[in-house]
């Protein structure tokens, strides 16, 4: 996680939105409060993240240049002519951007290569052909899924089984265990880089379906590519125990500590 699954989302990013990749200690510091379940550090980390970006747009005020910041700060509502996005506005697409452009990405190929380590007979069958490796990130992504679950406000009243929902209320849909639902996927429980169809909800669904999707898979398949590609073997080092995420809906490991063969 430390080496490869951290570092490869967070460089991207950073360098996407504009800002200095050797703050990406910072960035992950402030990363790992905002999904913590520690309120006030979480309060200060928003707090010391809006100052540093505040300080970017300003810079980007003065001399624009080719990133998603300055983007944001030239992008019209509605069009040519529409409103301009307001400084908080801005502050939290670069809230979001950082923390979700990294954090799922990392939990993505950490949990990848977690998963591959327990199955080698998959493993295996992406050696053997790699053209299976995007079947087998979905097939990750409904296993392990990165996001386990959200927070939604209800925008009306609605009935679900025998519960009603109503207009207002907070609700928590757990992404994991309708990853799992055993009505929507045979042998839900088992791993496998051949379902088909995969109808899995790792990135929300609807107008909540996650923006960055296309980035994670991406990011997470050349990672597996270049590892299969530059290694004849990578195990889990036995032993030793993984500690889970800090988060009550980030869902991954903070070391993944594995050997390698070099080809």
């Amino acid at each position: 996680i430390t080496d490869l699954a951290y570092p490869l989302p967070i460089i991207i990013i950073a360098e996407l939105l504009g800002i200095p990749v050797a703050d990406q200690k910072q960035f992950k510091y402030w990363s790992d409060v905002i999904v913590s379940p520690a309120r006030e550090p979480k309060k200060q980390a928003v707090r010391d993240m809006n100052a540093y970006f505040l300080s970017v747009v300003a810079q980007r005020r003065e001399e624009t240049r080719e990133d998603l910041i300055s983007a944001l700060l030239t992008a019209e509502i509605d069009g040519e002519g529409g409103e301009r996005l307001t400084n908080a506005e801005i502050m939290s697409f670069c809230r979001l951007l950082l923390v979700a452009g990294h954090e799922t990405s990392t939990n993505l190929i950490g949990n990848a290569l977690l998963t591959l380590d327990e199955h080698p007979e998959a493993l295996e069958e992406l050696r053997a052909d790699p053209a299976l490796l995007p079947a087998a990130i979905e097939e990750v992504l409904r296993y392990r899924s990165p996001i386990q679950r959200l927070r939604r406000a209800a925008t009306r009243d609605i009935q679900m089984g025998a519960s009603l929902i109503k207009a207002g209320d907070i609700v928590s849909p757990i992404l994991g265990a309708a990853n799992r639902d055993p009505s929507q996927f045979p042998d839900a429980e088992t791993f496998d880089i051949h379902r088909n169809p995969n109808r899995h909800i790792a990135f929300g669904y609807g107008i909540h379906f996650c923006i960055g999707s296309s980035l994670a898979r991406l990011e997470t398949r050349i990672a597996l590519e270049v590892i299969l590609q530059r290694f004849t073997s990578f195990r889990r080092v036995p032993g030793m125990q993984l500690k889970p995420v800090a988060s009550a809906f980030v869902y991954g490991v903070k070391h993944l500590p594995m050997t390698y063969q070099v080809r």
